[in-house]
């Protein structure tokens, strides 16, 4: 009793953003960083694109993705810190139905093992919104991997347990997290 069954995994179409003012495809190392990641544990590639700093390229070409059928999730790197030209979660958190504040929470106590006080200049942060999750995360490529190895690639599986977020995307199969009855 109070055994759930097996779920499992389900590849989702998942787009990537790299916010940045100096970096194109053959120096963003962060975005292909993410890319290499989703595509190595079994998801699609939905988009790929790299806009500079500004609230509005960075909304809209999110908003398209939230807006749209087939985009799952949606991985943000860059922006986040707090230069005069870090906007990224001025431009998204505004488009968030919910936010899930244990990713930044969970994000920088990981990160303090590896840059210690540092990461509290970290502005990461995800939310829901349309079906669709939003992950947002520092430049570096060291913080993508980080925030894609210890967090982001179980949330995104359906057959993690006791709970990930596949359950509450737009187009899946998977159940609702079980842990409430």
């Amino acid at each position: 009793m109070g055994h759930k069954k097996e779920v499992d995994f389900q590849p989702l179409n998942i787009a990537v953003l790299t916010v940045s003012d100096t970096r194109d495809e053959s120096t963003d190392t962060s975005g292909q960083k993410l890319v290499d990641g989703l595509k190595t544990a079994g998801h699609v590639l939905a988009d790929k694109c790299i806009v500079i700093d500004d609230v509005y390229k960075i909304r809209a070409v999110v908003s398209q993705w939230i807006a749209s059928d087939n985009v799952q999730a949606v991985l943000v790197t860059g922006g986040t810190g707090f230069t005069a030209r870090d906007s990224t979660p001025e431009a998204l958190l505004p488009l968030m139905d919910k936010l899930v504040e244990g990713f930044g929470e969970l994000f920088r106590q990981i990160s303090f093992q590896q840059i210690g006080t540092s990461t509290i200049q970290s502005r990461a942060f995800a939310g829901l919104a349309n079906g669709t999750v939003v992950f947002g995360m520092p430049g570096s490529t060291n913080a993508c991997q980080t925030a894609w190895d210890d967090v982001i690639r179980e949330q995104l599986d359906a057959s993690h347990r006791p709970c990930n977020f596949v359950g509450q995307l737009k187009k899946t199969d998977a159940e609702q997290c079980g842990t409430r009855g």
